[in-house]
């Protein structure tokens, strides 16, 4: 399993198991648990690069980055492995 430790969010790390070009689980460790947990149950099953896409640039109150962009970045990171 990948891990990946954020950067200016409330979660502190996201784990990724992928299966090939498939995310096959995500577990964000902190943040918020509903955003977070929903987050993680809609990409399950998704293509990494569909993921990136959807996810990558969104930020979060006044930030430049929030969790779904640091999962892009983890995706990105974890198919490069």
């Amino acid at each position: 399993m990948y891990e990946y430790k954020t950067k200016g969010v409330c979660s502190r790390k996201i784990k990724i198991e992928l299966d090939g070009n498939n995310i096959k689980k995500v577990e964000f460790e902190g943040g918020c648990e509903g955003n977070t947990g929903g987050i993680s149950r809609l990409v399950e099953g998704m293509k990494v690069s569909e993921a990136i896409e959807k996810l990558a640039g969104i930020p979060c109150g006044g930030k430049s980055t929030s969790c779904p962009d640091q999962l892009s970045i983890a995706l990105r990171d974890a198919a490069e492995k």
